[in-house]
């Protein structure tokens, strides 16, 4: 399942409408989305910042990681400059042989 459909089916199942959920997820500046915007991303025509993955999960009672992963970003605390290489590399093989 995609990012956006994983995001339209949790909305609907809390019975939030496209501009209720936009209305309470703020941009940058502070300002709501539009729901258009959220429209966009439910329909996986863009992939949301992670600061914006991070309100969808709060609002929606979302794994954040997974909608990190979901939309191929890293989640927020993890710092691949914080790590070796060789670390990151056996990060990746465990996360791997995880999904198998």
């Amino acid at each position: 399942m995609a990012l956006g459909d994983v995001i339209r089916e949790a909305r609907r199942e809390r019975e939030f409408s496209q501009k209720d959920l936009a209305e309470k997820l703020k941009n940058k500046e502070g300002d709501p989305i539009s729901p258009q915007y959220l429209n966009d991303i439910e329909l996986n025509r863009r992939v949301p910042p992670s600061y914006l993955l991070e309100q969808i999960a709060h609002r929606l009672q979302l794994d954040a990681d997974a909608l990190h992963v979901m939309a191929g970003q890293l989640p927020p605390n993890v710092r691949p400059e914080s790590h070796s290489p060789e670390r990151l590399s056996a990060a990746m093989r465990a996360f791997r042989r995880t999904l198998r």
